[in-house]
């Protein structure tokens, strides 16, 4: 079994203890809003971390690569405007080479869209935030409506 990750409510900073469920979406232990669900996943803990009812965004990426550098920060701001509408998993490939395989990951940054265990999509490249968002939305991932209205409060 995959270890907790720690993921602070971007509402009220409360930090909250979350296992890989495959139902369901995390809340908040305090104020019970969802949580932007981003983890980083090794090989061991890979296949129970996209085991998800919810949409799982892979991120392949490297440390020395610049693009992915730019890239994060996109994806953990989408992460909280749609927090509760996917779940954001980062794979470093150099420390897990044999995911990068699997998934025929031939440049980072790489992104993978599941959905229940299977692949959607891909995108490989970097992108601004608001490509990344259009990529989303065009999979029928996110909400405008409540990333606008989580944005504004």
């Amino acid at each position: 079994m995959a270890a907790r990750t720690v993921i602070a409510c971007h509402h009220c900073g409360t930090k909250n203890g979350v296992r890989p469920v495959p139902n369901g979406r995390p809340r908040c232990k305090q104020c019970h809003k969802p949580l932007a669900w981003i983890v980083d996943a090794r090989t061991d803990s890979f296949d129970e971390e996209i085991s998800s009812s919810l949409p799982v965004i892979v991120d392949f990426w490297a440390a020395w690569c610049g693009p992915c550098r730019m890239v994060a920060p996109a994806l953990e701001s989408l992460a909280r405007r749609f927090a509760g509408s996917f779940k954001l998993v980062r794979v470093d490939i150099d420390h897990a080479a044999t995911l990068a395989q699997r998934f025929a990951v031939q440049g980072v940054p790489t992104l993978v869209l599941l959905r229940g265990g299977g692949e959607v999509d891909r995108r490989v490249g970097a992108a601004p935030e608001r490509e990344l968002e259009r990529w989303l939305q065009s999979q029928g991932v996110g909400d405008t409506a409540r990333a606008t209205a989580a944005a504004a409060g």
